[in-house]
């Protein structure tokens, strides 16, 4: 009798262990799922930086057109003022330059009198 007590334990151990025993789900799909997850944040933050690498390139271009624009515009002011400048410096010389003239057409007139009169004298 104790052989046979013996036996039914024995079996009913293994029954309630074969019973007891779940089927796990593989341990793959959380590393899958945890991987796609991180992927997937991955290529939103690459995509992010990208947008705003995009922007800053964008704006820099911007920056340095305006830039080269308003040098641009004080090249051409001062190159107006500087035409302007010499318009006037050579008007001024053509005025100083017949003021001149007309002192010494005068100077030889005076001279050529002062010879006549003491020509006649």
């Amino acid at each position: 009798m104790n052989k046979l007590l013996i036996a039914l334990g024995l079996a009913s151990a293994v029954a309630f262990v074969g019973c007891g025993k779940k089927e796990e789900a593989p341990a793959e799909t959380a590393t899958e799922q945890h991987a796609e997850a991180a992927a997937d944040h991955a290529g939103a933050a690459v995509e992010a930086a990208g947008d705003a690498t995009a922007a800053a390139a964008s704006d820099a271009a911007d920056a340095t057109a305006a830039a080269g624009d308003a040098a641009a515009t004080s090249v051409s002011e001062a190159a107006d003022a500087t035409a302007t400048a010499a318009g006037e410096a050579a008007d001024a010389t053509v005025g100083a330059a017949k003021d001149a003239t007309a002192a010494v057409a005068g100077a030889v007139e005076s001279g050529a009198a002062d010879v006549k009169e003491a020509a006649q004298n």
